[in-house]
């Protein structure tokens, strides 16, 4: 599993934290007013179904395993339990081999840390067990495809590191419900569970996620642009260390995902800085994949149901898919011909869905002789069906719909017509003919036209030669944000929409904009 953060070392939080609470001493334990509870767990027979056709648990009768007791709910009495001292968290427990047990304890946020005042600060809580641990919070445990950690394992005797709270206030209380395992599982150990250590530390401030402040330009062409931009607004690396990265969208879990097409991967980021593989190989698993430079996903976005939809550079198709790791294709081919490489995708708000499909996954794009359709299409699923809108543009790349869907907005990657076009939307889904919207063959810089987005009052926001340009609803520059690498593509996230995600080759960056934008 491949996991990156910005800045510092892996973990939640870099630097010190203001004040520790060590819930293997007796102070600590007491401070939170606390105490230990601990209960074997043991494997047993149950009745369960196997897989039927729907992949669900529909199919005939059969036997299976489960582990008891379930003690990760909030409500579960455990008064019955072993009770643990503090100092004793260390001592050999459950029965050796394979073997499973529970570890409890409520805590409470005490007025005082030290000195340390613990209102409005974040808490994180490490555990770190021999051999594994799988950590619930009042009766919960988030989980997603890909997590590296954190509330599931993480790894031989890895610490598991969660957000417990942010801006906390004395007087609050956690359950906290750890599972311990004993590993490896496959080549079962002569030795026992038995907990190293666990802590409570405290962040000041809500310090939800790991940024960094970095150097930006803003030239500002109209006066228009202060309404959207803030004179002391800041741009934050929020992630780095990537190949190219291309295609986010935010999810309505509260994470970001964003694609790696060169390196075949699709990642997510999460507020505490945590970024973890969702999926690797996410487009391409061909004999020749050493052929490619771009072989991965390029745009991603949800549909109506918050499915992700995804643009399979190398693969040539755009697939649907769902927590349950279902795929469904919703296009790969126009008229019985193989599709170049679908670039970028949005949807409308009734399902259907539209998407631009240049070459540039190709390893010899334009002349490379997989290629089957003459031209760079943009098209539309409905029903079903795969229809070209228009094929005039040489390179069409990222597209929004305005906030009406009166008009769809696409980007031309052409060194010789770097230009947005505008597009009335018919009755039936279909484009009238394009107008030029804006045009930047003649602005400064070697890059071409790549992901669009728009806020909800019908600005643009262009990843074009030099930066994000901010155009009007009409059509004129406002400014153009410019940030230390190149931006390619564009996402709104955080609860209100207004914070503009921007993957940009290495990082992904982040600024807050005064204008919620148009998210799935």
């Amino acid at each position: 599993m491949t996991t990156s953060r910005l800045p510092g070392p892996p973990g939640i939080f870099t630097g010190l934290p203001n004040a520790i609470v060590d819930l293997n001493a007796d102070a600590g334990v007491e401070l939170v007013k606390g105490q230990w509870r601990y209960h074997d767990a043991e494997v047993v027979t149950v009745e369960f179904r196997s897989p039927g056709e729907d992949g669900n648990p529909t199919g005939p009768p059969n036997q299976t395993y489960d582990i008891v007791p379930h003690a990760q709910g909030l409500d579960f009495d455990d008064s019955g339990w072993e009770t643990v001292a503090s100092t004793d968290l260390d001592g050999r427990r459950s029965t050796g081999k394979v073997c499973f047990n529970w570890y409890r304890i409520n805590v409470t946020i005490p007025e005082k840390v030290g000195n340390f005042n613990p209102t409005g600060s974040t808490v994180v809580y490490e555990v770190v067990i021999d051999d594994y641990a799988e950590i619930w919070v009042n009766g919960e445990m988030p989980r997603t495809v890909g997590q590296a950690g954190g509330t599931v394992v993480g790894g031989f005797n890895s610490p598991n590191r969660i957000i417990l709270a942010r801006n906390v206030r004395p007087g609050q209380q956690f359950l906290i419900a750890v599972f311990g395992i004993n590993g490896p599982i496959s080549a079962s150990p002569e030795n026992y569970i038995f907990m190293r250590t666990a802590t409570l530390e405290f962040y000041a401030g809500n310090l939800e996620r790991a940024a960094g402040e970095v150097p930006f330009e803003i030239s500002r062409s109209d006066p228009a642009l202060e309404d959207i931009v803030r004179v002391d607004t800041i741009l934050e690396k929020v992630a780095g260390d990537f190949v190219f990265t291309e295609g986010p969208v935010w999810s309505h879990a509260g994470f970001l995902f964003f694609s790696s097409p060169d390196t075949n991967t699709i990642y997510r980021w999460t507020p505490d800085g945590t970024v973890n593989v969702f999926p690797a190989k996410s487009a391409y698993r061909g004999f020749d994949i050493g052929e490619y430079t771009k072989p991965g996903s390029s745009g991603l976005t949800l549909d109506p149901e918050g499915r992700l939809t995804i643009c399979e550079m190398g693969n040539r198709r755009i697939i649907q898919t769902s927590g349950r790791g279902e795929v469904v294709v919703m296009a790969d081919r126009y008229q019985d011909k193989r599709l170049n490489s679908p670039h970028d995708l949005v949807y409308k708000s009734d399902g259907s869905l539209y998407f631009t499909d240049p070459p540039f996954g190709l390893p010899q794009t334009f002349s490379d002789p997989r290629r089957e359709l003459p031209f760079s299409g943009v098209f539309l699923v409905h029903e079903d069906q795969v229809v070209l809108l228009t094929d005039e543009l040489a390179g069409p790349t990222g597209l929004a719909f305005s906030p009406d869907e009166k008009y769809l907005y696409v980007g031309n990657r052409d060194s010789q017509k770097k230009v947005v076009m505008r597009y009335l939307v018919n009755v039936d889904g279909t484009l009238s003919p394009g107008e030029v919207f804006h045009d930047m063959t003649e602005a400064p810089g070697e890059n071409g036209i790549d992901g669009i987005k728009i806020d909800q009052e019908g600005h643009l926001y262009v990843c074009g030669p030099g930066g994000v340009w901010i155009l009007s609803p009409q059509g004129q520059a406002l400014g153009v944000i410019k940030g230390p690498e190149q931006q390619h593509n564009l996402a709104w996230g955080n609860e209100d929409g207004r914070t503009l995600y921007m993957t940009a080759i290495t990082g992904i960056y982040r600024i807050a904009l005064n204008i919620p934008g148009i998210r799935p």
